[in-house]
């Protein structure tokens, strides 16, 4: 586990909140990666599917030949930016020491699930001098948060009529005006990183209604993506394979996004 502060140094770190997190990452790096993607479990942010949206899916990515570090970041009762600022200095962090897991620092990737895949979203819309102000001016907080490609898991992204609105009411409490802004199909840009997107048809908990409506801004923009909306799918899924929930129609998922990653040479 490697936090991502100095002691102490944690932005808007309040030393009241019980179970508290240091926000931290953990390594899962391969030899002779050419990239590497932090992985944001979802979790409503409330709580983080560390499991099956985490540790299984770093160790997909490895068994691909991709570098990984799984983000243990701030949910409720901390808000936003909280985790925004946790997922950009771990983005920060693993560019800056590229050299030394021996992967390209310009091919710096990021995944989410659900809560996390809002997580994901947001960090590749974000530019640095977005949360300038909480940086602490050291070495990482000098490099680059940019994400190259973003790979986006039945995503949390609109807050509409379709929103999740547990999500929402979890990132932003009850400042509307916030969860209007953090709408993200909203900050698509021509700028926007190259996206791989999908979700089930049916998902009872946030409805493939997100995923559409961030494919649709992406192609308005001339961003390069790929996006699938599966048949049929609980919310949750994860890899969806043998070892977890087990519907093969689904699993194909990670197979599309191997080959999408090898498309645009990132593996």
């Amino acid at each position: 586990m490697i936090e991502l502060w100095p002691k102490n140094m944690v932005p808007l770190y309040d030393e009241t909140i019980e179970e508290n997190c240091i926000p931290n990452i953990t390594e899962y790096t391969v030899e002779n990666s050419k990239s590497c993607i932090l992985v944001c479990p979802g979790g409503g942010y409330h709580h983080k599917a560390s499991d099956h949206e985490g540790i299984q899916i770093a160790q997909w990515l490895n068994s691909i030949g991709i570098s990984a570090f799984v983000l243990d970041y701030r949910v409720a009762p901390y808000r936003y930016p909280c985790g925004l600022l946790d997922a950009k200095r771990a983005i920060r962090y693993i560019r800056k020491n590229a050299s030394k897991y021996g992967y390209d620092e310009d091919k710096i990737g990021i995944i989410g699930f659900s809560a996390g895949g809002h997580l994901a979203c947001n960090t590749s819309n974000s530019y640095d001098e977005e949360t300038k102000e909480f940086e602490i001016g050291d070495e990482i907080d000098k490099t680059s948060a940019k994400v190259n490609f973003a790979i986006l898991c039945y995503p949390v992204i609109s807050y509409s009529d379709f929103a999740h609105f547990g999500s929402f009411k979890n990132l932003c409490g009850d400042d509307d005006k916030l969860k209007f802004a953090l709408s993200l199909e909203n900050r698509v840009t021509k700028d926007t990183p190259p996206t791989f997107i999908w979700a089930t048809a049916d998902d009872g908990a946030v409805p493939s209604k997100n995923t559409i409506a961030y494919t649709n801004k992406l192609f308005e923009n001339g961003v390069s993506f790929e996006s699938h909306i599966f048949r049929h799918g609980r919310h949750g899924l994860g890899l969806a394979n043998k070892d977890y929930n087990d519907i093969p129609d689904v699993a194909i998922w990670s197979k599309l996004c191997e080959n999408w990653l090898v498309a645009n040479d990132y593996l």
